[in-house]
């Protein structure tokens, strides 16, 4: 069996203005539909009946629980399968079947002493532009809506449901200074 070497680093980059803005975020604002999905709506006749999610995007919400970075999931709909993922990802703070998510997004951020300062949003259409408009660092994957994109200070390369959330949490674990001690731990290295 051969071994491959393994880079003296982690390969990902970002631009050094991105990982400035990015430098404080503390809470991750995130849309479901056309975000954490591909905005796919699968309905029975009983109503919607499954969600498709992607493991990266997955494990990505895991490191930032891990590393004190809160993902927020903030959506319009509410469904039992969204909140069986949440609930496997350990996501601690769920507001679902927002109409107003302005003021949903207000009100925790409040509870957790932060302010918009604090926020990384991550959204793809009307719903969501209150919340771009007022975040530190404004997020869409590249099928948003324009009036999402016009707001964007990133637009992920990784499409929705396919890795944009991941390349999202990726960011902000570089820009926290966590990133590279996560690699280096997931390579068998351990804590440094």
């Amino acid at each position: 069996m051969t071994t491959l070497p393994s880079p003296d680093a982690p390969v990902l980059t970002f631009a050094p203005e991105l990982l400035l803005a990015a430098q404080g975020i503390r809470l991750l604002l995130l849309d479901v539909d056309g975000v954490l999905t591909d905005a796919s709506l699968l309905y029975g006749e009983d109503g919607e009946i499954l969600k498709r999610f992607n493991a990266l995007d997955g494990h990505g919400i895991k490191l930032l629980v891990r590393s004190g970075i809160h993902p927020v999931i903030i959506s319009g709909r509410d469904s039992p399968a969204l909140r069986r993922r949440l609930s496997d990802l350990g996501v601690r703070y769920a507001l679902l079947g927002c109409t107003n998510k302005l003021g949903a997004a207000e009100t925790l951020i409040a509870q957790l002493g932060l302010t918009w300062a604090h926020v990384a949003a991550m959204g793809d259409d009307w719903p969501d532009l209150p919340l771009l408009a007022r975040a530190a660092l404004p997020c869409t994957p590249p099928h948003a809506h324009a009036e999402a994109l016009a707001l964007a200070r990133h637009v992920t390369r990784a499409a929705a449901g396919a890795g944009a959330v991941r390349e999202v949490c990726d960011l902000l674990l570089m820009a926290s200074g966590r990133y590279a001690l996560l690699w280096h731990e997931a390579l068998g290295g351990g804590a440094t």
